[in-house]
């Protein structure tokens, strides 16, 4: 055989190789997607089963948790709750709507900023035009709930660009403003076609800002509490001087330092990319390094079994937002993020359906909260195959 032949024949077979390559990787797809549309229909269809009949879920004081299941009752792609009409997704937009007050805000009695953005997304989620003027009103109520410590427009104070509670707590936090980062993403587009009075917008450098202030990263983080101890380099915490893993004497500086962890870290990364701070960023990539060393589904790292299914939830989303495929770990290992977190979220389902945390830190003992978590991080897997 001449060269030329042999290369030829070196060509064909790499190329068939490629083609079986191919055609593996779309059956385990189709096997991957089929998994997860049974596991997500068996979640909604206990969330069905499982709603009061004044069209709440859970607790009639805090709408967020109807809005979570809303949300991800519409997103089941068997399009069993496509419908507007369907019992349960009607009469949970009419609980929803009874909570909604003329300034925009939907709540009951607190936890304003969660509740005004989960139901916020859960309206968007329905496609129903005639909401498009409450979703519009509630956007304005969320963006001016954007701090501004001291004196305005001026970043001079950590706790500037984040949002709270919206109640008692003086202080933004990493979860009211995710939460009201991703109701402002979605809800974005129906902004877009109206006109500039309508069509408000939150600061982002300035919650970018904020969001760096609650990141272990000394080169955009510049407050006491910061270490760049690799122990919880790139990490989160909760807000600017408190983390929900509590504090530790830094190795490198000997002062009190405070602990990334786990769901919050991917809460960054997620808030990050709904300010639009590209995935090559000195941030985005400090926080993924952290991540990736810290990989586990076993817990939420640093917290253990607390908030294990949110942990879930963030990371779903966030490493979809940001289009990462797998994950390289530090031993070298590749981690298919997505077949891992189906198997683990497929491990835990209960014969009903449902999902619940035996550790009942954040809600995660009530199964309605728990089973819209791993239902929306089955959907985001789910959608993020075609």
């Amino acid at each position: 055989m001449s060269v030329n032949q042999l290369k030829r024949w070196t060509a064909l077979i790499l190329y068939v190789a490629s083609i079986l390559s191919l055609k593996v990787s779309a059956e385990e797809s189709d096997e991957i997607r089929s998994q997860v549309s049974k596991l997500i229909q068996h979640g909604t269809k206990w969330l069905e089963s499982s709603q009061n009949q004044a069209g709440w879920w859970s607790t009639a004081d805090h709408p967020a948790v109807t809005g979570l299941a809303l949300v991800a009752m519409k997103g089941d792609p068997s399009g069993l709750f496509e419908s507007n009409e369907h019992p349960a997704i009607k009469n949970a937009l009419k609980y929803i709507d009874s909570c909604y007050h003329e300034d925009g805000g939907i709540y009951r009695i607190n936890l304003i900023t969660y509740n005004t953005a989960i139901c916020l997304m859960s309206m968007v989620a329905a496609g129903d035009p005639s909401l498009d003027e409450r979703i519009l009103k509630s956007r304005e109520y969320l963006i001016g709930m954007q701090s501004d410590f001291g004196d305005k427009g001026v970043m001079d104070h950590p706790m500037d660009g984040g949002i709270g509670y919206g109640s008692k707590y003086d202080h933004s936090d990493m979860g009211n403003t995710l939460q009201a980062l991703e109701a402002l993403h979605y809800s974005q587009h129906l902004a877009q076609d109206q006109s500039s009075a309508k069509n408000q917008k939150l600061d982002f450098q300035a919650a970018i800002q904020f969001l760096q202030n609650c990141q272990n990263l000394t080169s955009v983080n510049k407050q006491d509490w910061v270490s760049d101890d690799e122990t919880n380099k790139g990490g989160f915490i909760y807000y600017p001087g408190l983390s929900k893993a509590g504090e530790y004497k830094d190795p490198l500086t000997g002062r009190v330092a405070l602990r990334s962890y786990g769901s919050i870290s991917y809460g960054g990364l997620l808030g990050y990319a709904y300010a639009k701070l590209g995935k090559e960023s000195p941030q985005v990539q400090a926080v993924l390094g952290w991540l990736k060393a810290n990989y586990t589904l076993e817990e939420n790292p640093a917290m253990g079994l607390q908030g294990l299914f949110y942990y879930y939830h963030t990371m779903a989303k966030a490493l979809t937002a940001y289009g990462v495929e797998t994950l390289q770990l530090k031993n070298g290992e590749t981690v298919d993020w997505r077949k891992k977190l189906v198997n683990r979220l497929a491990s835990l389902q209960n014969e009903d359906g449902s999902w619940i945390n035996q550790n009942g830190r954040w809600w995660e003992r009530d199964p309605a909260l728990v089973t819209s978590y791993a239902v929306l991080a089955l959907e985001k897997i789910y959608y993020s195959l075609d």
